[in-house]
């Protein structure tokens, strides 16, 4: 595997983590993850549970698309944007949401990636 297919593959296994992180943690104690989300977001006639476990399925979606490199611009993209937003609706937590615009680095960063070719097809011509 050359350096850069590695560089990659370990931005995405960081990525993932960091997605698959909090619905998992949700799951066994969803009080404290639930004060993440907006009030508009919270006051909408949806239970708090299910908003919280749906978001939890987009994120755990994500992690394995990134994970999986395909058309990784998409998974991506949707990544970087959905973590500045849960920084810009909890600039009052920066204490705890600051790390959030590290991972926006690390999708963005996959976004505009070149493509890396598969490890088959390295040494083809």
């Amino acid at each position: 595997m050359r350096r850069e297919q590695l560089a990659h593959l370990s931005l995405r296994i960081g990525a993932a983590f960091a997605l698959l992180y909090p619905p998992i943690a949700a799951v066994f104690d969803p009080v404290s993850w639930l004060g993440y989300f907006p009030h508009f977001i919270r006051a909408l006639p949806i239970d708090s549970l299910v908003l919280l476990h749906g978001f939890g399925s987009i994120e755990v979606a994500l992690a394995l698309w990134i994970l999986s490199g395909w058309r990784i611009r998409i998974p991506a993209l949707t990544a970087t944007l959905m973590l500045v937003a849960i920084v810009a609706f909890n600039l009052t937590q920066m204490d705890i949401v600051f790390r959030d615009l590290s991972i926006a680095a690390i999708t963005l960063a996959l976004a505009f990636w070149p493509n890396v070719p598969p490890p088959a097809a390295q040494g083809k011509s």
